[in-house]
């Protein structure tokens, strides 16, 4: 069974690079990974869950890369951009494809495996985020600032999703300028952002799925 989901996520993982979620089919996976079309569904609920698993990765190995620049840089706005920018570079390679894969991390299935993953690397992300800004010790206005952060970084990653492609060095400067301004507020204020908003963001109305193509 390890070998199936093996071959299945590297099929995926194969097919989404080179041609784009949105171009990319459950019956087209299960051929590259050579097994049956409902074997697919035994290990991911959906082609969005395959998505997210191969992002997942992705995401995971960006977020490593970020943690060894932070450290050869001072200074916390300096140090959460070098953690970020793996991150955004990784996203500006394949920016629908990143869109979605946030997009379903914020209002897919709950119970989905690999989501529950994703999050756990969000939740990470935000963690690594506030020890860079209170090292001597993480208090709650750290992770709130955190969480400010991650949703301006969010809305970055999404906005090829919202029609709202834009310079590149433009968009990264203007989430640098925030990641300044939101670090700058919570050194003034103790670290406790106005209108913080949720990570997870579990309500609202879910995006259409295509779950069995």
């Amino acid at each position: 069974m390890a070998e199936k989901n093996r071959r299945i996520l590297s099929a995926a993982s194969d097919l989404f690079m080179r041609n784009g979620y949105a171009a990319v089919t459950t019956q087209q996976i299960a051929e590259r990974a050579d097994v049956a079309a409902g074997t697919v569904f035994r290990y991911a609920d959906s082609k969005a869950e395959l998505l997210i698993a191969v992002f997942n990765t992705l995401l995971a190995d960006a977020i490593e890369r970020g943690s060894a620049a932070a450290a050869s840089v001072s200074g916390p706005v300096e140090q959460i951009a070098a953690q970020l920018d793996p991150v955004l570079d990784a996203a500006a390679l394949r920016p629908r494809d990143t869109a979605v894969y946030q997009r379903e991390l914020m209002f897919g299935d709950r119970d989905g495996r690999y989501r529950r993953e994703g999050i756990a690397i969000i939740t990470d992300l935000e963690e690594r985020i506030a020890r860079l800004i209170d090292p001597a010790g993480v208090d709650g206005g750290a992770q709130l600032a955190s969480r400010s952060i991650f949703a301006a970084t969010h809305f970055h990653l999404v906005q090829p999703s919202l029609g709202l492609d834009a310079s590149a060095m433009a968009a990264r400067a203007l989430l640098h300028a925030q990641i300044a301004q939101i670090v700058a507020g919570a050194q003034t204020t103790g670290g406790h952002p106005a209108g913080t908003p949720s990570r997870t963001h579990e309500g609202g109305t879910p995006p259409e799925r295509d779950n069995h193509e």
